[in-house]
């Protein structure tokens, strides 16, 4: 499904073997269950010697804050790490993590010595500028004692930031998968491809809609469809740096489709919901019938708070949606680099991983092979089934490279951002 994945299991191998074991159990707060292959003397020396250089610093943590769920959840993890590890977290709320890009920047260009950020939730285009302008602080990532069992085999998207290679510099923290939701009452056959889709949207015009790009939702529902639009044999192109021709003439569909489209939709395309949480709310309300989701389980985890119907279902292109993994990143100038690795290892380790992943706190995909975890931290992994979640799964399409993001939302604000 992912021909454009090169991974190298030598160095898979090299790194997996080099896990400390008491490392691991202290960032993961295990119990002997835990139990990895022995590391070096050096890198037991190297954690513990993080672990002594964290106690008493400050994590400025800068996470959006757009979610109360989530919030709640990076205020917990902070108490966690302060209580083991002595380390303060301050959680600093962003709404656009490209805001923390040019901050970043900006103090490289000032020559900043010790920055304002020290560790960074960040993906796709934001991941791919820190990396080409040398922003950022690593390789660090795979020397975290917790990362021993993430999934890289299964998930390949955790060492693959749409399409760019993170070789060691983000720490992988969540998975994330265009989903669709819809009340099954008003809509008892949800569509499950492109063709359905376009097709329900004229025939309730004015029920349908996107979260207006540049929101990373609407913006991924561009990309989905600039995907399903293009035969598989031509998606190549896609993983590689864009080029100014090549993006003229493979959007053209997209934007012949959504010229047909926007007329169908709510407010005839003229306007478009603020966000996936504005549009979700929306379809609550009843003034939508579809809302679209980057959270497989947000519909599980909106029935639990009761701010959807029980009877939401979640539904995905059978032909597969757009995946990625979300990343933790750590600046090159941070001020507190040991307590950022330490709190990014915590956010790695299975009990955090599995709190994250529980619908009642979160609902955020594990990026961890729960199968190769011992049994006792298998355990943290077993839920209900919950109304709401999605009953099938389906491929997972990579995101194209992050150089597309722009142009894609340079282009579509032209056309239809009045």
């Amino acid at each position: 499904m992912k021909p454009y994945i090169s991974l190298n299991p030598g160095h898979s191998m090299a790194v997996s073997t080099r896990r400390t074991a008491l490392g691991w159990l202290a960032a993961a707060g295990g119990t002997a269950s835990g139990l990895l292959p022995m590391a070096s003397q050096a890198d037991t020396a190297a954690w513990t010697r993080t672990l002594e250089q964290a106690r008493g610093q400050t994590v400025y943590f800068n996470a959006w804050g757009g979610a109360p769920t989530i919030n709640a959840y990076i205020q917990w993890a902070g108490e966690q790490v302060l209580q083991r590890y002595g380390v303060r977290v301050v959680h600093v709320k962003v709404s656009d993590a490209a805001d923390v890009v040019k901050r970043v920047r900006n103090e490289k260009a000032a020559a900043k010595p010790e920055g304002s950020v020290d560790l960074v939730w960040i993906n796709g285009e934001n991941f791919l500028t820190m990396k080409r302008e040398g922003l950022l602080f690593g390789p660090f990532a795979e020397q975290l004692p917790s990362f021993a069992y993430v999934d890289t085999q299964g998930k390949p998207t955790t060492r693959l930031d749409f399409a760019e290679p993170v070789e060691g510099m983000e720490a992988p923290w969540g998975m994330a998968q265009l989903t669709f939701m819809a009340d099954a009452k008003r809509v008892p056959q949800p569509p499950r491809d492109l063709a359905a889709w376009l097709a329900f949207a004229a025939q309730h015009p004015g029920r349908s809609s996107y979260p207006r790009p540049p929101d990373f939702h609407g913006t991924t529902f561009l990309k989905q469809l600039l995907l399903d639009l293009t035969p598989k044999s031509e998606h190549g192109v896609f993983y590689q740096a864009v080029r100014d021709d090549v993006f003229a003439r493979m959007s053209a569909p997209l934007w012949r489709t959504l010229d047909a489209l926007h007329p169908h939709l709510w407010r005839k395309g003229k306007q478009f919901p603020s966000s996936a949480a504005a549009q979700r709310q929306m379809m609550a309300d009843g003034e939508l019938l579809l809302a679209l989701t980057f959270n497989p389980n947000e519909a599980a985890n909106e029935i639990a708070a009761q701010r959807l119907t029980p009877s939401t279902v979640s539904f995905q292109f059978t032909g597969g949606t757009i995946g990625n993994t979300h990343f933790l990143a750590i600046p090159f100038n941070a001020g507190a680099r040991a307590g950022a690795q330490v709190l990014a290892n915590f956010l790695l380790s299975p009990q955090a991983q599995a709190r994250k992943a529980d619908i009642a706190t979160w609902g955020d995909p594990t990026v961890l092979d729960v199968r190769r975890l011992p049994a006792a931290e298998q355990l943290f992994f077993q839920a209900k089934k919950q109304a709401g979640a999605l009953t099938e799964s389906v491929p997972t399409l990579p995101e194209p490279h992050g150089s597309w993001v722009h142009p894609l939302e340079l282009e579509w604000t032209r056309r239809y951002g009045v």
